[in-house]
């Protein structure tokens, strides 16, 4: 859960929405399903997202997770296996619940 005002997604602009949905096609396919442990913990429904927290600025989410999913391709020399480990040891440092 945010600490943040977020932009539930049944208010969500076009921009809003937009942005959320182009940034989400850079991912692999398995980050598109649900998550229940970090759905539990949100308001609304909206489930916990890093993501959510930038609703109120649609092209700084854009570009900012944009970015990230660029990074997961799988043209670049790091395997998925890598790319977790990475995640994983960096949550584990921030003691990051997700």
């Amino acid at each position: 859960m945010t600490w943040i005002k977020t932009v539930p997604s049944s208010e969500a602009s076009h921009a809003l929405k937009n942005a959320l949905e182009d940034q989400g096609k850079l991912y692999p396919p398995e980050y598109r399903i649900p998550v229940e442990s970090a759905e539990q913990h949100g308001d609304e429904g909206e489930g916990a997202s890093i993501v959510s927290s930038h609703s109120l600025l649609p092209q700084t989410l854009y570009h900012s997770f944009a970015t990230y999913g660029t990074l997961l391709s799988s043209d670049l020399p790091l395997t998925r296996r890598q790319h977790e480990m990475i995640a994983a040891t960096v949550s584990s440092l921030n003691r990051c619940f997700y």
